[in-house]
Formats: structure tokens, sequence, C-alpha cells
């Protein structure tokens, strides 16, 4: 109690110079909070969550210093988003960030037609109804996309260049994604494009995948696409040691397949895409309105490869294929 008076008197002492920032700190309005609802979890996002500060950063903002962070995770229970992102409009908060997985997006602009949104999400966000078009969202909704039926395109390519061979091709979906009717919509036309015979596969809980493995072999399935949903993302390690113990050729969305020992990944640059919210986020708070801030499309893309896990396989990687890769672990 002694130490705390004799601050006090000390405070007097200066003639108020000193409590006068307390004061004033006291009737200064309160920061701006930023609601980030996420369909997967903290554990595993901690690098998504590092780039998109890195965007806001770059926009002026920093945590603790001008702004707030309310964070909500649904670990993969998509059904508990409505309810986190009515939590965070009850907040007033001043805009909200949606990520892992179309599911969340959907439930904030449910909540709120009058909180600012921003999205990062897997498919056209104009088929989703998320706005209204991508130069023009309308509606207090926008974001990043990241264009899955162009890069379908592409995985599947790199992955038939690689394993030309194979008949059959399999995909992974996940059907409590509501965007998976336009992901198999995606995946199928990719498959005529290319003429590859293809069959698409549910999976939505960790037995579900060691039943997808199962079912590979039975219907001698000779490679693997892998969509970029959220809960596969956040399975990558069991998904991957799959792969590697039904010996079958894989291609992912994201490089932290590749870097859990996954075979190749090709996508957008996970991190950029989550600094690009930031920045839009930053955008949106010194006054910026949604409606007005065209959907981001990606320009860089990454095609990583994992020398030691085709190695394993007993693949050889083309030389062609090395030499577009951005990226190549040994």
């Amino acid at each position: 109690m002694a130490s705390h008076i004799g601050r006090r008197t000390f405070l007097a002492a200066l003639g108020g110079t000193a409590a006068w920032p307390l004061a004033a700190r006291a009737q200064q309005p309160a920061m701006p909070v930023i609601g980030f609802l996420s369909g997967r979890s903290p554990s595993e996002s901690a690098f998504a969550v590092m780039a998109f500060r890195q965007g806001l950063e770059e926009a002026g903002y920093v945590e603790g210093r001008n702004m707030h962070i309310a964070f909500r995770w649904a670990e993969g229970r998509y059904a508990q988003l409505p309810a986190l992102a009515a939590e965070l409009v009850r907040m007033q908060i001043a805009v909200i960030v949606t990520t892992g997985g179309t599911a969340s997006a959907l439930a904030a602009k449910a909540a709120t037609a009058t909180i600012p949104v921003v999205f990062n999400v897997t498919v056209d966000p104009v088929q989703l109804g998320l706005v209204a078009s991508i130069n023009r969202p309308g509606g207090n909704v926008t974001g990043v996309t990241n264009l899955s039926g162009v890069l379908t395109v592409k995985r599947l390519g790199l992955l038939r260049d690689l394993v030309p061979q194979v008949s059959q091709i399999a995909a992974l979906v996940n059907p409590d994604d509501p965007a998976t009717g336009t992901i198999i919509n995606d995946i199928e036309t990719a498959a005529r494009t290319i003429g590859q015979r293809l069959f698409v596969l549910d999976a939505s809980s960790e037995h579900d995948l060691d039943v997808v493995f199962e079912t590979l072999t039975r219907q001698k399935a000779g490679a693997l696409l892998v969509t970029g949903e959220p809960f596969f993302i956040s399975r990558r390690e069991h998904l991957v040691a799959l792969a590697a113990r039904h010996a079958i050729p894989a291609i992912y969305g994201v490089r932290e397949f590749v870097a859990a020992g996954g075979l190749m990944s090709y996508g957008i640059g996970t991190a950029d895409a989550y600094r690009q919210m930031g920045i839009y986020v930053g955008r949106v708070l010194k006054g910026a309105k949604p409606a007005d801030l065209p959907v981001i499309q990606p320009t860089k893309f990454e095609f990583v490869i994992n020398l030691n896990t085709a190695k394993s396989l007993g693949l050889t990687i083309p030389p062609g294929l090395l030499a577009i890769a951005d990226e190549v672990i040994e």
C-alpha cells in the first residue's frame, strides 16, 4: 500500500503533467476491433495470422497500438460459424475478416449487411453470392479469391505430366463445404478439358480419410488431387502419411502439404493472400467502402516439388517439371 500512495503523491507533485496522458487516454474513443472468423484452428494458422498482421502493418495498423483483433475459431466445425459470426456482430466491431473456408464468409454475410466483411475464398465469390461482381462488389463484402477452377486444370495437368501412364485419377472433396458443388464442377470440367478419367471421393473426418485411401486402392486409382479445403489443410500430416503408406502420387493446393512430406503443390502464395487481406482491412478502417474495392485475384502462383517423396514413391521428376518448379525440397 505504501508504494501505491507514494506513486500517487509523486504524480501530484509533478503538477499533474504526468497524470494528464492517463486522463486523456480515458477520454479517447476506443480502438477499432477487427473480428477474425475462421473455420480452421489457431494451432495450425499461425503463419496465416502472421501474414495478415503484416498486411495490417503495411496499412498502418499494429495490434495493441491502434487496433485490436478478436479471434473466433470454428476448428473444423462449420456448423458453429453462424453463432460465432453473430457474436462478432453483437460486439459492434469495425470489420469482419473471414477465412478458413467459404462457410465463414457466408456466415458473416448472413449475419450483417452493414459491418464491412473482407473474405478469403477458394471459389468464384460471384457464384457464391458473396458479391455482385469482381470489379464492383457492391454491398458490404469484398476480399480475395484464388480462382480454383483455373488452378484445378493446372494441377491435373501437372499430375498427369508426372504420371502419364495413369489411366484414372481421384479427387478429394469435403461435402461439408458449402462450395463443394462448385468445386466438383470445376474438377470435372478440368478433367474433360484434358481428357482425363476421374472420380470424386468425399471426406469430412479423419475416419473418412482412411476409408478414402482404401477406396483408392480398391478402385486402382493411380493418383490423387486434394482440393485446398481447410479441413484437409488442417489434417495435412495425416493425409500425407496416408498417401505415403498407400504409395499414391498426390498434388495439393498449398505448399504446407509439401513441407509436411507431400509430393507436389500448385496454388497461390497463401501468405500473400493473407497479407492482401490485411491491407484491405486497413483501407476499410481508413474509410474505404467494400462496395468500391474490387475482389483481389491472384497474380502470383507457386509450384513446389518434394524430391525425397518422389524418390520414396519410385518416381523420377521429368526435367520439364523441375525447370518450372518455384521450389524443390530435397
